[in-house]
């Protein structure tokens, strides 16, 4: 059974390891929401089953589903991917999930962060977030873990940790009024250093362009390895991703790592842009928190992948630059097997692989 710990991670000497470490498992959980997937998720649920699937070429997989659907995800999955029944408001494991930290000795513990829909009531997504809030809990009592609980509200997606002391993050989102305004910069900086075990925090100043979740960091950079990331780039100055990427890349070119490395960028293009369709719209039910219309800008990013033992699984969303991307990948992780999943039905519901998926550390 998990027990609650009173101390802070970092003062047990635990760490947030980096994605490239070795994983145990990866944890998902099945789109079903009417409000957010089209069809109440049937066409995402397909897209999903492609990235557990090639996710477990590798790595276990858990996929988690709410009672009514548990038959259908079973049927769907292969047989090798656990399904476990756990109620939940939406399947957005990166955020709702558990954040796993471990130590030089091989012990595993983790982090339950406060989860408010990505803005609580200033702009949520929905209301109530009640069921998500406690998944985390509920995921290390499963993977039997101590439980280390944040006075935080923190989503996964919002930080990037390279494992050796640096921790990526965007002020878009960690500063938003929505999140925690009654602490400064300094403040959660040394929240993220307390739970985390990192030693420096480098804030780019927003994320990608139309992100509903504030602009989380994860679907505009992704840590390749220790003093390396990559970054979604735009050419086109008339963009508004033109100055965001360019303002990440200044902080970026001009910090130093937590152990004092220069930063290596590789620019992966930025697909698109992309619009829902009317086609895709008519088929999600409106609800008051969501922008779900004809027209509406999606928030498309490479960046949005996930490493996994070895191998890369990410989005294929433009066929005029899905190749392109593919390159910029091969150059960035030579020694790794690349996996590109179809995702757009993942993207129309507002994220992308690294989203949808919540990696536990080996112990």
């Amino acid at each position: 059974m998990s027990k609650t710990i009173d101390r802070l991670p970092q003062d047990d000497n635990f760490r947030m390891p980096g994605e490239h470490e070795p994983q145990s498992e990866v944890w998902m959980a099945w789109p079903t929401r009417s409000d957010n997937w089209r069809y109440s998720g049937k066409p995402a649920q397909k897209a999903f089953v492609d990235v557990a699937v090639a996710i477990a070429k590798k790595t276990p997989v858990v996929m988690l589903v709410n009672d009514a659907q548990f038959a259908n995800a079973r049927a769907q999955l292969p047989a090798e991917i656990k399904v476990v029944e756990m109620s939940y408001n939406d399947c957005w494991m990166r955020d709702i999930g558990a954040t796993y930290v471990i130590n030089e000795n091989g012990d595993r513990r983790g982090i339950s962060w406060q989860f408010n829909a990505w803005g609580g009531l200033i702009d949520g997504l929905y209301f109530p977030w009640d069921l998500d809030d406690v998944v985390a809990n509920k995921m290390l009592e499963l993977t039997q873990d101590d439980i280390y609980q944040a006075p935080l509200v923190l989503e996964g997606g919002s930080i990037h940790t390279d494992g050796e002391g640096t921790l990526y993050t965007t002020e878009e989102c960690l500063l938003h009024p929505s999140r925690n305004p009654e602490m400064s910069k300094g403040e959660i900086e040394q929240h993220l250093k307390n739970f985390l075990g990192i030693d420096k925090v480098i804030w780019l100043p927003r994320g990608l362009y139309n992100d509903e979740t504030n602009g989380h960091v994860d679907n505009i950079l992704h840590v390749v390895r220790p003093g390396e990331v990559a970054l979604t780039w735009c050419d086109d100055q008339n963009d508004p991703q033109y100055q965001i990427s360019r303002d990440a890349f200044d902080i970026l070119n001009t910090e130093k790592d937590a152990k004092g490395r220069a930063i290596t960028v590789h620019k992966l293009p930025m697909p698109g842009p992309l619009y829902m369709t009317e086609e895709e719209a008519a088929g999600i039910d409106h609800s008051e928190g969501m922008e779900r219309e004809a027209g509406e800008r999606l928030a498309a990013s490479y960046a949005n992948f996930l490493i996994s033992n070895g191998q890369v699984v990410y989005p294929l969303l433009d066929k005029d630059r899905d190749a392109e991307a593919r390159a910029v990948l091969e150059a960035a992780f030579p020694e790794h097997d690349l996996l590109g999943v179809n995702a757009r039905e993942i993207l129309l519901g507002g994220g992308n692989i690294h989203c949808i998926t919540q990696q536990v550390p080996v112990r």
